[in-house]
C-alpha cells in the first residue's frame, strides 16, 4: 500500500525561517525589522549594491517627476484631487515637490536676472559722490548711479516680488540722492566762505537728527536690555554698509533677494493654508488638506517662475529684437497671464463651488495674499540689506 504524498519533497510546504533581527533578535518579515525598525540592509556592504540603490532611488523620483510635472502645470488641481483621492505613491510628495521647484526656480533667477550693467560706480575712493570736487561732478556721479540701481531693477521680473525689490532699491536712491545733497550743500558753502574743497565725507545712516554711530549716537530701543540694542546697532551698521554696496554694485542686492524670497514663501503656505480654511470652513476640510492645497499651488507657481527665467536666459542667447527674441517674449507673458488662471481653475476644481462663490472667494483671497506677499518680501528685501 502506497502511503499518500510519499514522494514529496519533505520540505514541501514547509516555510523558509527568516533570520532574526541583528538588533532585537525578532523574526524579520520583511526589509525592515517590524519591532525596532532597523533595515536589513545597511551601508557596512558592497559599493556595488549602495550604488545600485542609489540609481534605483535616483530613477523612481525622476520617474515620479515626469508623471507629476505635466499634470502640475497643464491640468488645475488635479495633483491635488488625485492626493485626495489616495492616488499618492505614483506623485512625488507634495512637500518635496514645493521644495524642490521653489529652489530650483531662484536658483536659474540668478543666472537668469543678469547682475552685470557694465558700470562701476566706485564709492570708496575717489570717483564717489562725496569725494566729488564741483556741483558738476556730483550730478554727475549722481545721475550715474541712479541709472546704475534703474537698470538693475529694471530686470527683476514683473509680479508681486517686484514691490518687495523695490523697497532695497528705493533705500539705495535715498540714499544717493540724500549723499549728493549733502555734498552739493558743501561745495556751495565752501565755495561762499571762500573756503577749499571739504574732504570727501563719509557714509553715514541718521537718528534723531544726528548720523548714526555705535557709540556717540548708537540706535536706542525704549525699555529694550543691552543686549537687543546692541544686536539692532549690528544689523544698522551692516545695513549702512550694505546700502554702500548696493550704489556700487546694485547687483549684490539683487541676488541677495532672490536668495531670500524662498524663505518668505516658505511661510506663507501655512498662511495661505489658514486663509483657505477660512474661507472653506463649511466644507468641513481638514487644516493639512488646505496645506496640499498650498503647497501644490506654490509648486506651480515656483515652476511657472523657473519656465519664466528659464525663457529669459534663452533670451539672452539669441539675438535682440529678431524673431526667438520676440517668440520668447511671448511666451514670458503667456507664462505669467497662465498663473493666475491656473489658480482660479484650480479653485474650482479642488473646493467643488459655482462659480459666483468661486470668483468672490479667489478675488478675496488673491487680494489678501498679495498684501501679505508684498509684506513678505519687503521683510526679505530689509533682510537682504542686514545679511547680504
Amino acid at each position: 500500500m502506497t502511503t499518500p504524498n510519499a514522494d514529496l519533497p519533505a520540505a514541501a510546504g514547509a516555510e523558509t525561517p527568516q533570520p532574526p533581527c541583528r538588533n532585537c533578535g525578532t523574526p524579520l518579515l520583511g526589509p525592515h525589522c517590524y519591532a525596532c525598525g532597523q533595515p536589513v540592509k545597511g551601508l557596512v556592504r558592497p559599493l556595488g549594491n549602495l550604488f545600485g540603490d542609489l540609481m534605483d532611488s535616483v530613477f523612481n523620483i525622476d520617474t515620479r517627476i515626469v508623471r507629476t510635472l505635466g499634470p502640475l502645470f497643464a491640468k488645475p488641481g488635479k495633483l491635488t484631487t488625485e492626493y485626495f483621492a489616495g492616488r499618492q505613491v505614483r506623485y512625488v510628495t507634495p512637500v518635496r515637490l514645493f521644495f524642490f521647484l521653489c529652489i530650483l526656480a531662484f536658483f536659474v533667477g540668478r543666472f537668469a536676472i543678469d547682475g552685470d550693467s557694465g558700470v562701476n560706480v566706485n564709492l570708496t575712493n575717489d570717483e564717489g559722490i562725496g569725494a566729488a570736487t564741483t556741483e558738476a561732478q556730483v550730478v554727475a556721479r549722481r545721475d550715474e548711479a541712479l541709472a546704475r540701481l534703474a537698470a538693475q531693477y529694471a530686470k527683476v521680473p514683473d509680479g508681486p516680488g517686484k514691490a518687495g525689490a523695490e523697497a532695497g532699491f528705493k533705500a539705495g536712491e535715498t540714499a544717493i540722492r540724500a549723499e549728493a545733497e549733502r555734498r552739493l550743500a558743501a561745495l556751495r558753502e565752501a565755495g561762499k566762505a571762500g573756503k577749499p574743497v571739504p574732504a570727501p565725507e563719509e557714509e553715514s545712516m541718521n537718528f534723531n537728527g544726528k548720523p548714526w554711530d555705535a557709540k556717540t549716537n548708537p540706535l536706542h530701543l525704549p525699555g529694550a536690555p543691552g543686549f537687543v540694542d546692541g544686536w539692532f546697532n549690528d544689523k544698522v551698521g551692516r545695513a549702512k554698509h550694505n546700502i554702500a554696496r548696493i550704489k556700487a554694485d546694485p547687483s549684490q542686492y539683487t541676488q541677495a533677494f532672490i536668495g531670500a524670497i524662498p524663505t518668505a514663501l516658505f511661510v506663507l503656505v501655512p498662511l495661505f493654508a489658514l486663509m483657505l480654511k477660512l474661507s472653506y470652513v463649511f466644507k468641513r476640510r481638514l487644516y493639512m488638506e488646505h496645506v496640499v492645497v498650498a503647497l501644490h499651488s506654490h509648486a506651480f507657481l515656483s515652476l511657472d517662475l523657473l519656465l519664466v527665467f528659464g525663457c529669459m536666459l534663452l533670451q539672452r542667447l539669441v539675438p535682440d529684437d529678431g524673431l526667438l527674441d520676440s517668440l520668447l517674449g511671448w511666451c514670458i507673458g503667456l507664462l505669467v497671464a497662465w498663473a493666475p488662471a491656473y489658480l482660479l481653475l484650480m479653485q474650482k476644481r479642488v473646493y467643488a463651488q459655482g462659480w459666483p462663490m468661486t470668483l468672490l472667494k479667489y478675488w478675496v483671497l488673491g487680494t489678501v495674499y498679495m498684501v501679505l506677499l508684498s509684506l513678505a518680501i519687503v521683510a526679505a528685501a530689509a533682510a537682504s540689506l542686514v545679511w547680504m
